[in-house]
């Protein structure tokens, strides 16, 4: 098993090979944390988010029909999973004294797009809400670094629609992340 790809793995999980699964969910793993933590600021809830992926995967397998790489299927489902946490933190916040929370960082000293992790999320939340349709390209492009024509190919979409998409949301997400500051 050491020898196949990931993508060869997911395709025997998919049919329904449980030791293909597991050694699929072994390797995934640190990759999939990685990616959590890259969204959400504590490791605690990075490795939550993971934890809920890897249960997704495990669950869901069966929905990869291989048409695409595996790693675009996964990182749908690691973006849901950390949306999903982060909704469940923001609900919690209240609950928290203010003093505990993370001081919103100095907007000289952060990329003018990305804004802080926590920015970010939230303008994402808010442009999915107005624009869903504009949220997965921008996450594929700017946070997983896809090229244009793998996102086209994932989305089936044409490569101008996705390119558009791109561009709108991230003018959004500009003045999401200039009105939060």
């Amino acid at each position: 098993m050491d020898d196949e790809t990931d993508d060869e793995l997911a395709r025997r999980a998919a049919g329904g090979d449980e030791k293909a699964l597991d050694e699929l969910l072994r390797r995934i793993r640190p990759t999939v944390l990685s990616r959590c933590a890259q969204l959400l600021q504590y490791r605690s809830d990075a490795e939550e988010a993971c934890q809920d992926a890897l249960w997704a995967v495990a669950r869901d397998i069966g929905t990869f029909e291989g048409r695409s790489k595996f790693s675009t299927w996964l990182y749908s489902v690691v973006s849901n999973s950390v949306r999903q946490t982060y909704t469940k933190l923001k609900r919690k916040a209240p609950e928290y004294p203010t003093a505990e929370l993370p001081q919103r960082p100095d907007p000289r000293t952060t990329s003018v797009i990305a804004g802080s992790r926590i920015d970010l999320l939230e303008a994402l939340e808010k442009l999915e809400r107005r624009s869903p349709e504009l949220v997965p390209p921008f996450v594929l492009r700017d946070l997983a670094d896809w090229r244009y024509d793998e996102i086209a190919e994932w989305l089936d979409r044409p490569l101008s629609t996705v390119k558009f998409r791109i561009h709108e949301a991230r003018k959004a997400i500009k003045q999401y992340l200039k009105e939060a500051s």
